[in-house]
């Protein structure tokens, strides 16, 4: 970014525990390419050293750990409208032209300066929807009734897919669709890694959303190991354990990108996934997808995975082992994958994302899909 002034100032919200810490890093890395300066500013537990070594070597990014709560661990809805109130006066002080809330709910106290695109990454209606059924418990049901307001007072909407997007209209009563831009990662060209005859998974492990326990009792049916990346801990107190699965830990990378590399299989058994960046990053390595079978899914992969009931054990296990002991369909499922993958470039997002943001500077918010 030296020489000419950025081309926009840029307040983005983010969070350091999952996904939207990635999805945060990569965008502000692929705006910056392109004139943007971000301000990113982090609610709920600070970033590790890992995370604070990563935005320091993005040129443009600066950093705010702002001790602010998030809002899906808030105690109150006072506290999250007074952390929109504070990300407003931020916003003013720095002098940014535009905000992005990764957080749209800090939106509901409203009375931003500027012009306010909410990102839809999740929420907990839509997850209780598809995880639960039925009524929302009290605490849900408030932290809901508040991010309706935040998505109304944002001035445009995006979500990671049309599927989600249409979730997220009917979950909120909206008046139209979210922006569907599909999230987007750089793939990382590198020799294959070892050959493991296993399966692998990656992501939250303690969210019973991506439905691991069904993964763990497949698993047991399985000839072959099971791998699974991530935390066993959420930041809210949850803690899951399993019997089959070979857990690895939380890995950096490059021992990710070892796993995905020599690992044929990918298996992701969510029950509610709005896009999926782990599915992408394997499938930018080649590997075979096996998935849930639900709209997400079907809109980004279809026809470049293998989709099965996670409920029907045997048959789940049945059809894993087929296609394991298969290599001529496991390659041809890799290859379909790897060449679907690259339909979903950090270009093709962060163009789409900074379109977004130029006709919200000039008013003219679209109305169609990115996607």
């Amino acid at each position: 970014m030296s020489g000419a002034p950025p081309q926009l100032r840029l307040l983005m919200t983010t969070d350091a525990v999952g996904g939207v810490w990635t999805y945060a890093m990569d965008l502000a890395r692929g705006l910056s390419a392109r004139g943007v300066m971000t301000h990113l500013a982090v609610t709920g537990p600070s970033p590790s050293e890992s995370q604070l070594a990563q935005a320091g070597g993005i040129d443009g990014l600066v950093l705010h750990d702002t001790g602010l709560p998030l809002d899906w661990m808030a105690a109150e809805p006072l506290a999250i409208r007074a952390a929109g109130k504070t990300i407003g006066t931020l916003a003013t002080a720095l002098g940014v032209d535009l905000i992005h809330l990764n957080s749209p709910s800090l939106a509901s106290a409203g009375g931003f300066d500027v012009p306010v695109l909410g990102a839809c990454h999740s929420c907990l209606a839509t997850w209780w929807a598809a995880v639960h059924g039925g009524a929302m418990p009290p605490d849900f049901a408030w932290r809901s009734a508040l991010l309706r307001e935040g998505y109304l007072a944002c001035d445009e909407l995006v979500a990671p897919s049309l599927a989600f997007a249409r979730a997220t209209a009917e979950a909120h009563a909206l008046a139209r669709l979210p922006v569907a831009i599909h999230n987007g990662r750089s793939a990382v060209h590198q020799d294959s890694g070892e050959p493991i005859e296993a399966m692998f998974t990656a992501g939250r492990l303690w969210d019973t959303g991506k439905n691991v326990a069904a993964l763990d009792r497949v698993a047991r049916l399985l000839p072959f190991p099971v791998l699974a990346a991530g935390a066993l801990s959420g930041p809210e107190g949850s803690r899951a354990s399993f019997e089959h699965l070979d857990c690895v830990g939380v890995l950096d990378d490059a021992a990710m990108g070892a796993i995905w590399r020599g690992t044929p299989l990918y298996a992701s058994p969510a029950l509610y996934e709005p896009f999926g960046l782990a599915v992408l990053e394997a499938a930018q390595a080649g590997c075979a997808l096996v998935l849930t079978d639900m709209p997400s899914f079907r809109e980004l992969w279809e026809g470049a995975a293998l989709f099965i009931d996670w409920s029907d054990e045997d048959g789940a296990a049945q059809s894993i082992e087929s296609l394991m002991n298969d290599p001529m369909r496991r390659a041809a499922l890799g290859s379909a994958a790897r060449q679907r993958a690259e339909r979903y470039g950090l270009d093709a997002m962060c163009d789409a994302t900074l379109a977004q943001y130029k006709a919200l500077l000039a008013g003219t918010q679209r109305q169609a899909s990115a996607a």
